[in-house]
């Protein structure tokens, strides 16, 4: 049957959409009025996802909370978790749920298409008949809840409540909740729809179940399929199953606009810094404006390349002005597009209230010339080139291409219907916007949006010492108040709910009912592994390794330099390297226009620190400087020649520009040790006992860190020592005996490098240097970092191979285990860690780390009792299929041309053979109980190593001070 045949929808229009080689339906169910979009071609990776407008109301995070609990069980799968049994029993290629400032989106995508069909249905009756009406308990779990310690204080806890604290320790992310606030504050966009801590405790279980009868209703809901399938089939299922059993309502669920402003609002609010850290010019000042209406395809296009233009890429104009001027240690743009009013911000991180008008004026005077004397053409021109290289290349890494056009498609159908596909459709908007550069279009947008808008919002976010301890005292306070006005009728009533939620936690799922889960079998995981596409080649006589993949016209090459023989006080300066190159002036062109000739000939240009530890000799790893491009063949020596410029001619000597690099990549980089505390403590916990982490912390962790933040405090004494350095590590390390070219194309493209790579070869240093052999030591150092943050990053490292273990397939299903059963029980649903995650690798490298974690020595005691609980494992065959398939869901995940490049070439740096990934393959499929159970002594033996780092709260730290060697600030 063809979807025009489908009597209980209407198709609205079917049409082709040549852009995305796919023929598109915009279809509407007739009973309900639930909007249909379909996008079919021969892409196997399917998608399916449902979605809602969700308005809410204030900041109680209830669209968030019913995201996570809609989840917890339904109608057609009663048990506790769905969400867990299908990640850890599909062969998904995405399972997830997103809460959006408007709406909520449930999508799922698999390759195979009885676990695709499987996936749809337990997402659809999720959503629809969830059993959150008859268990408070699940909204309690995932929301919020009241505990009596210990010491009989009561204390909040709860999974979005703890994901929520971490969220809010973020600076940067404050920042953008109050510039939403700020501009659209009597919209839904001026609440914060994740929830604010301080607010999600005000959310009764009523509110919650109401939430949840008003918005999640087929006439409020966006049903979008793509990819190759029977898509009547799919409707017909939908159809039958869910949508006929409703009728249609009114649900008033429309994103209001805010209304535009007379004049300009400011807004400040305070942030804690932690102890130590000074509150001096750390002052976050933002300019920000409401842009149009993101339903404009052509402005929605247009802004972003401005923002890239304007303030993001090195050199552009309004960010060069304002870091040379020193206003801000970091200057960035944002451009949110993913609202209905979009909005464009300049901020300036790093800086002093003192110098807001200063900081207003200069973007004024920028913007004012740029209309004056116009744009840089060819600047505007380059930022056009990378968005549509990306647009047209189509490649997410390991996110499906089908999920990312349907999160762009939901952006604009929410505000018209009529209109879900017109962001995924821009060929032709690329066209018109490169034909408008001469025409002063883009100077016209500056005026009327960056000028002359009054719908703008000053936003300062000052620094404050002794913040995060005033708000624990006050949150303290206030649950001390709460408790005191207490009966003991309520506080029964606590107990009761404790009790409630330890006896939902403990108490399995039926066996009938986990069977209700539909289930895919060991027979039906492909057996063999894909192949490594792998040849040594020569390119004017130097080692090539190539990929012969098609790309449809894309090269993706690499040069990969060793680093080898560098003495010890140069080789932590590679990490500074790296960042340095494509943001310093060359013999040929400065630092920005240098940005551009990369942007107008390729997609980019990436320079990147690698080591790659050899499998079979566990002594050798080797570390390389990487120089990566990715181009259209016939732009593939043009990339060359800017690679050369890059590596041979980049110009050390103006210190200025060092300084503003170091301070901008050090204040990225707090940022991202916030945000990602639990890779910052793996890595640092790794390398207390292995060499090839002990290199990556020192060229990318917390040493590097310490080295550059250093060097930023003492740049004057330290600038010309900098530049020596930098200078002396180039001859060090790009010669032509260090070099190997990597490719992935076709058989012609590599051919044609010829000529480039002997060009290069003959301009690589051959002059004396100085070699040495470098080592980093390793010894356990087992540090507490403090943050000003709410919540932990708890991290046990160590490795089995120290042990004499060899490393089996079958480890591969015990992280998937531990991470949806062991970790998950308890550490986020039992300790309210927002995540938990573990790895066993191939050299013995292994790992738990808990992320946004309430919780300390609690974490670390349920990691000790990890062994314990393996030793006694045991399950059913239903249960062991499950954890293979979701081994393979990993294993397996489909790959762009660019990814099987890299597959290949990093198991071939790493010595790994088909035959091993092939073993590996044939221990997982056969995996059986008592293979688990003797997983148990290689959890023993990296426990063992006792190797604890811990990134968190400085109250939390402290408490718990004996489990460290040393505690420190982070930064």
């Amino acid at each position: 049957m063809r979807v025009e045949e489908l009597t209980a929808y209407e198709v609205i229009e079917k049409r082709e959409i040549k852009d995305i080689n796919s023929m598109t339906y915009l279809c509407r169910h007739k009973k309900t009025g639930a909007k249909v979009a379909l996008v079919s071609n021969d892409d196997d990776n399917k998608v399916f996802y449902i979605g809602f407008r969700t308005t809410p109301r204030d900041s109680t995070g209830v669209a968030h909370i019913l995201e996570h609990s809609v989840l917890c069980g339904s109608r057609e799968f009663p048990i506790k978790d769905p969400f867990i049994e299908l990640a850890k029993g599909s062969l998904n290629t995405f399972l997830n749920a997103m809460t959006y400032p408007d709406h909520t989106v449930y999508p799922v995508a698999s390759c195979n298409d009885q676990d695709f069909q499987n996936l749809m249905h337990v997402y659809l009756d999720a959503v629809f008949y969830p059993n959150i009406y008859g268990n408070e308990a699940i909204f309690r779990q995932e929301g919020w809840h009241y505990e009596l310690d210990e010491a009989g204080e009561l204390t909040y806890n709860g999974v979005v409540y703890n994901e929520m604290k971490g969220a809010f320790s973020s600076p940067d992310n404050v920042l953008y909740r109050e510039i939403s606030t700020a501009l659209y504050p009597h919209t839904t966009y001026g609440y914060e729809s994740g929830g604010a801590p301080d607010t999600i405790p005000e959310l009764s279980y009523e509110q919650f179940l109401d939430f949840h009868r008003t918005y999640y209703h087929p006439s409020n809901s966006y049903i979008y399929l793509y990819g190759n399938m029977d898509m009547a089939e799919k409707l017909a299922f939908i159809d039958e199953h869910y949508l006929s059993a409703f009728d249609a309502l009114e649900v008033d669920s429309v994103v209001a606009s805010e209304a535009p402003f007379a004049v300009p609002v400011r807004r400040v609010r305070e942030f804690p810094v932690g102890e130590g850290e000074s509150a001096e010019e750390n002052t976050y000042l933002a300019w920000s404006l409401s842009v149009g209406d993101t339903l404009d395809r052509e402005l929605y296009v247009a802004f972003k390349i401005l923002d890239f233009a304007l303030c993001t890429v090195p050199g552009a104009p309004l960010k060069k002005a304002l870091i040379e001027k020193g206003i801000g240690r970091d200057v960035y743009s944002i451009y949110d597009n993913d609202l209905k009013q979009p909005y464009f911000s300049v901020v300036a991180k790093g800086t002093a209230v003192s110098r807001e008008q200063e900081f207003l004026d200069t973007i004024r005077e920028v913007l004012g010339e740029i209309v004056r004397k116009g744009f840089d053409r060819k600047a505007l021109l380059a930022a056009i080139n990378h968005y549509e290289f990306k647009y047209r290349e189509a490649d997410f890494g390991s996110y499906p291409k089908g999920l990312m056009y349907g999160l762009q498609v939901m952006g604009s159908w929410m505000y018209d219907d009529g209109k879900p596909f017109i962001h995924i459709e821009a060929n032709e908007t690329y066209a018109k916007l490169r034909a408008k550069v001469e025409e002063g279009y883009f100077e016209k947008l500056i005026d009327r949006w960056l000028l002359n808008n009054p719908h703008a919002a000053m936003v300062i976010l000052q620094p404050k010492e002794g913040l995060a301890k005033a708000q624990e005292k006050a949150l303290a306070d206030r649950l001390a108040e709460i408790k005191s006005r207490m009966s003991q009728e309520e506080i029964a009533d606590v107990h009761s709910m404790m009790d409630a939620l330890d006896a939902f936690r403990e108490t399995g799922d039926a066996p009938e009912d986990l069977a209700k889960i539909p289930l895919l079998t060991r027979a039906d995981m492909k057996k063999k592994a894909e192949p490594l596409i792998n040849q040594e080649r020569t390119l004017a006589g130097v080692p090539a390794l190539y990929h012969n993949v098609f790309t449809n016209g894309i090269g993706y090459l690499r040069l990969m330099f060793k680093v080898q023989d560098i003495p010890g006080d140069y080789f932590p300066y590679i990490g500074i390297l790296q960042n340095v190159f494509s943001r310093v002036d060359t013999a040929h062109y400065s630092y920005a226009e240098l940005c551009n000739e990369i942007n107008l000939a390729t997609g980019e240009i990436v320079v990147s620190c690698n080591s790659y530890a050899n499998v079979q000799k566990p002594e050798q790893y080797t570390i390389t400087l990487e120089v990566g491009t990715k181009a259209l063949y016939a732009n593939l020596e043009r990339a060359m020649e800017l690679m050369e410029e890059l590596i041979l001619t980049s110009d050390f000597t103006d210190t200025r520009r060092l300084k503003e690099i170091l301070a901008e990549g050090n204040s990225r980089y707090q940022e991202y040790m916030l945000e990602a505390g639990h890779n910052v403590a793996l890595t640092r916990a790794l390398s207390y006992g292995d060499v090839k982490y002990a290199v990556s912390d020192e060229l990318t962790g917390v040493a590097q860190y310490r080295l550059t933040s250093g060097l930023e405090k003492a740049f004057e004494q330290k600038k010309e020592f900098l530049t020596e350095r930098l200078e002396t590590l180039c001859r060090m390390i790009f010669r032509p005996e260090n070099l190997m070219v990597d490719f992935t194309g076709d058989e012609q493209a590599f051919e044609n490098l010829e000529a480039s790579v002997a060009a290069l070869k003959d301009k690589l240093y051959t002059c004396e240097v100085k070699q040495e052999s470098y080592v980093p030591g390793i010894s356990r150092k087992n540090e507490g970092f403090m943050t000003s943050g709410q919540v932990q990053y708890v991290c046990r490292a160590g490795n089995f191979r120290k042990k004499g273990l060899p490393y089996k397939g079958t480890l591969k299903v015990l992280s998937v285990m531990m991470g949806y059963e062991y970790l998950w029980t308890n550490i986020r649903v039992k300790g309210g860690a927002y995540g938990c995650m573990c790895g066993f690798g191939r050299m013995g490298d292994c790992y738990f780390v808990s992320y946004r974690d309430p919780n300390l020595g609690q974490t670390i005691h349920v990691y000790e009792d990890a062994a314990d609980f393996i030793a006694r494992y045991d399950a059913d065959e239903r249960t062991m299929t499950q954890y293979i398939i979701g081994t393979f869901s990993q294993l397996d995940i489909p790959l762009t041309a660019a990814a099987k490049g890299r597959r290949s070439r990093e198991a071939y740096m790493r010595g790994i053979t088909l035959d091993m990934i092939q073993r590996e393959r044939d221990e997982i499929i056969a995996a059986q109980p008592e293979d688990i159970r003797g997983l148990a002594e290689y959890i023993r033996a990296f426990m063992e190593e006792d190797c604890l780092c811990v990134v968190g709260s400085e109250q939390k730290i402290k408490a718990e001070a004996d489990k460290f060697m040393k505690i420190e600030n982070l930064f």
